[in-house]
């Protein structure tokens, strides 16, 4: 199983770590080209404006339109959650607009907020010691969206089909369930017909 991790800004090599942790043959995406390469891409945290811009000044706003279209799987963290987003709190604007969400950026405060807790996610068995830095946080979600965990009643991930969204940070943990998880997502994802 071959994914990759989008490579313009952010916690590159430390998804690439643990999805290889995980069991899969993971990538650095720099070009669109290598879209096709791949059956799952992860966004990683960073800044949400700077990736933005960087995805359109290299074309990759519109091919992972196509990427999901073609319904292989996209896991955001963080700032990769951001730019999944329908809609962000305070913006007219989004970045990809694919998972029907209100996500609020910075929700949790600035870097000196930063904080971990044991967190309790569905689908995968025993708390996940999630690190929250500059944390967003998803305010709605639509109804065909599965909310997999919430922090004092705030929530923090969701999974909408082929699309998965965590507010926090594994890639800072050595703990590879949460990675393990969006491979399983990938395998069911794989070969299924794009309409």
């Amino acid at each position: 199983m071959k994914v990759g991790v989008l490579a313009l800004q952010g916690a590159v090599a430390e998804h690439i770590r643990l999805l290889e942790q995980a069991g899969a043959d993971a990538i650095p995406v720099k070009k669109v080209s290598q879209l096709a390469e791949i059956q799952g891409l992860v966004l990683p945290g960073g800044e949400s404006t700077t990736i933005g811009k960087l995805m359109k000044q290299y074309g990759f706003d519109t091919a992972l339109q196509q990427f999901h279209q073609e319904k292989k799987p996209i896991f955001g963290t963080c700032a990769g959650m951001i730019l999944l987003a329908k809609e962000i709190a305070g913006q007219d604007w989004n970045h990809l607009g694919l998972m029907d969400m209100k996500v609020e950026r910075n929700a949790f405060g600035r870097q000196r907020e930063s904080f971990e807790v044991d967190l309790d996610i569905k689908g995968i068995p025993e708390d996940f010691r999630a690190v929250f830095i500059r944390a967003p946080l998803i305010l709605e979600v639509g109804k065909n969206v599965d909310v997999l965990a919430s922090h004092d009643g705030q929530i923090v991930a969701a999974r909408q089909d082929h699309l998965l969204a965590i507010s926090f940070h594994p890639e800072l943990t050595d703990d590879e369930r949460v990675h393990g998880y969006f491979l399983e997502m990938v395998q069911e994802y794989r070969g299924v017909e794009t309409v």
